[in-house]
């Protein structure tokens, strides 16, 4: 038995990568996390520059001082934790006011008027189905057969 050269095999999985690569669902994945980083540092930038002031200004300590729990050599930073969790909140809201619901509003006006495809027949519908139909085919003769002698036995 003639096995596939090295090179071939090599050339075949590239192919396949290329191919994987290549599939709607993987770009729009990439392009989707290239985004989320873009606007994590769009956000990270707004919560320092305008949330951290605004906090500090209502007199909420400062994030490095006043947030900050000193525990043995380390430090409980309160206020770095509540940093993460505003930009987390602010990321995911812009991206889903902004991507998730315009996206599924245009699938929605897409789909507006279209009938949804019939799901799909399952093995088990389909052979009670065959099973119904071999009965009926059945009982139609046999019903012929009866009425005919009955008509007979009439005249």
């Amino acid at each position: 038995m003639a096995r596939a050269a090295p090179s071939d095999t090599v050339w075949d999985m590239l192919n396949g990568f290329k191919n994987f690569i290549m599939r709607g669902n993987v770009v729009d994945l990439a392009v989707g996390v290239v985004i989320g980083a873009a606007f994590t540092g769009l956000v990270n930038a707004f919560t320092a520059s305008f949330l951290t002031p605004v906090i500090n200004f209502i007199g909420a300590p400062d994030k490095a001082t006043g947030l900050s729990v000193p525990l043995g050599k380390g430090v409980l930073d309160f206020g770095a934790f509540l940093s993460a969790v505003i930009t987390f909140v602010m990321t995911a809201a812009v991206l889903y006011f902004l991507v998730v619901l315009p996206m599924n509003k245009l699938a929605e006006r897409r789909n507006k008027g279209k009938e949804p495809e019939p799901a799909p027949v399952t093995e088990d519908i389909r052979l009670l189905t065959e099973i119904r139909d071999a009965l009926v085919a059945a009982r139609v003769p046999a019903q012929a057969a009866r009425q005919e002698s009955e008509h007979s036995a009439d005249r």
